[in-house]
Parts: C-alpha cells; structure tokens; sequence
C-alpha cells in the first residue's frame, strides 16, 4: 500500500491536485481511497459529481463514534475511488485538528484504511498537531508540496518542510519527503524558480502542472481534468504526475531554508 499525502498552502490547488491524481490512478485498475482532511469537506467533491458528501465529524456529532457503520462515511466515486471528508466543528467552535485525530480513530476502527493508493488531501499549512498527524502517525510515508513560484506559497512548502524535517525520525512511519509539485500562476520563470527551490531543500521538481482554464471548465461541470476533458494536455500533466508518484522511490528529509534564503531565492527569479 503506498499513502501519499499533498501538502501547501490554503488555496494552491491541492484539491485539485488530489482529485485528478486519484482519478488518474483509478483509471489504471488501481483501488484508491482519497481522505479529505478540511473542514470545508470540498477536497472529493469533484470525483463525487459536485456533491458534498457526510463528514466522519457530522456522523460522529449525530450518532456518536461507536454507531458509525462503514457505508456512513466511504463513498465511491468517479472510477471507484473511495472518498472520505474528515469535516470538522462548526466555525468558530472547537478545534478542526482534533477532528483530524478522532476521523482517523474512527477510519481504523472501522478498517477502511486500505487502498493501492492511500490519498490525504491536508488542509492548508500544518497550524497544528491535528494536521500534522498523517505524517506524525505514520499514515502517509510519503508528502508532496504542491506550491506556485509566488513568495508566500513557497513559505508556506517551507514551513512544512521544518514540519517533515522535526517529525522524520520521530514518527512511528518515518515521514519524508517525496517531492514537489509545482501548480503553476503563470509567473515568469515560474518552472526554474520552484525547481531551483526543490533543489535547495534537498528534494526535486516531480512534476509542473501549467495553468489551463480546462480546470474551471471541468469544475464547473463537477469532474476532474481526466473524466471532463481526458484528451487535453492538462489530463496528461495529471496522468504523467500520478505515473511518476506511483514509481517514485526517492524520500528525502527536507533541510528547510531560513527566510533570508527564501526571499533572495525569489527576489532572483520574481524581480526582474
């Protein structure tokens, strides 16, 4: 069983990312069960046909954990990936990270944590140990930064590198860093800069995934890239990353660089 986990910045494309790395991957016979870790419950909604589905959270608040039958939380989706959203407390109540620890008390309670490919689409920056936990707990062996050439999203690939760097050894599955993943804004330069950047923490570039407006397109008809337009050239950038994530065997511990580094890097590449 291979278990990735994609992490970056609120808003960089890791939703995206993850939907058309599973469907991609489902496609190719492949059992894979994508586990959404948001409060915002959207990371499977496009491999659901638009739909919101039941949060672990939601039927953990309605039913209490021990009521949970599998059916109540894994849906099937397109190509029969198997989806689950975390969810999370109501806004402005209670801690979202500790919903991440109890959906996956409750996903191995209730043995659904089995896949080919084990997909956790994580939220944001990792603010807490609740979002930490797929790599803390040995869930994901493998992380993937999904980042743009913009200042802050690669601050934000940074800081989880000092998070992958400081939980490596002390993990039960030794996290590491398989790569990254760069969501492109159509910046100049954009490819070297974020390759460059791979490159410095001890990594490499696995993949540049252009920006298309095929993305909008296929989300707003509620699909992924690979099922509304599996001829474009944008289906075969997803195709070709979720080909190079299932052969990948490099993991590396990430040595983050300081800010000072970080902001010259850029200033090199941006401000021309």
């Amino acid at each position: 069983m291979k278990q990735i986990a994609l992490y970056g910045k609120g808003g960089i494309g890791k939703s995206t990312t993850s939907t058309n790395i599973s469907a991609a991957l489902s496609l190719r016979g492949l059992d894979i069960l994508q586990i959404g870790c948001d409060p915002k419950r959207d990371s499977t909604r496009m491999l659901m046909q638009g739909r919101l589905i039941p949060t672990v959270m939601d039927q953990v608040r309605e039913r209490g954990d021990r009521a949970i039958t599998l059916p109540d939380v894994v849906y099937t989706g397109f190509g029969g990936v198997r989806c689950v959203e975390a969810g999370g407390p109501e806004p402005g109540v209670g801690c979202a990270g500790r919903g991440i620890i109890a959906t996956f008390q409750v996903l191995e309670r209730l043995g659904a944590l089995h896949a080919d490919v084990v997909v956790y689409d994580v939220l944001g920056d990792v603010v807490c140990g609740g979002f930490a936990m797929p790599m803390r707990e040995g869930y994901a062996q493998e992380v993937y930064l999904v980042t743009s050439g913009e200042l802050m999203s690669l601050y934000a690939a940074n800081n989880i590198c000092k998070a992958i760097k400081r939980l490596s050894n002390r993990s039960r599955g030794q996290c590491r860093l398989a790569g990254v993943i760069c969501n492109a804004k159509n910046l100049p330069r954009e490819e070297e800069l974020v390759a460059t950047f791979a490159d410095r923490i001890g990594s490499t570039l696995i993949q540049f995934i252009p920006r298309d407006p095929v993305v909008q397109r296929a989300e707003l008809n509620r699909a992924t890239v690979i099922e509304y337009a599996p001829d474009s050239t944008q289906a075969d950038a997803y195709r070709l990353l979720a080909e190079k994530i299932l052969t990948n065997s490099r993991l590396d511990i990430p040595e983050p660089l300081e800010i000072g580094e970080l902001e010259t890097l850029a200033y090199e590449f941006i401000a021309e």
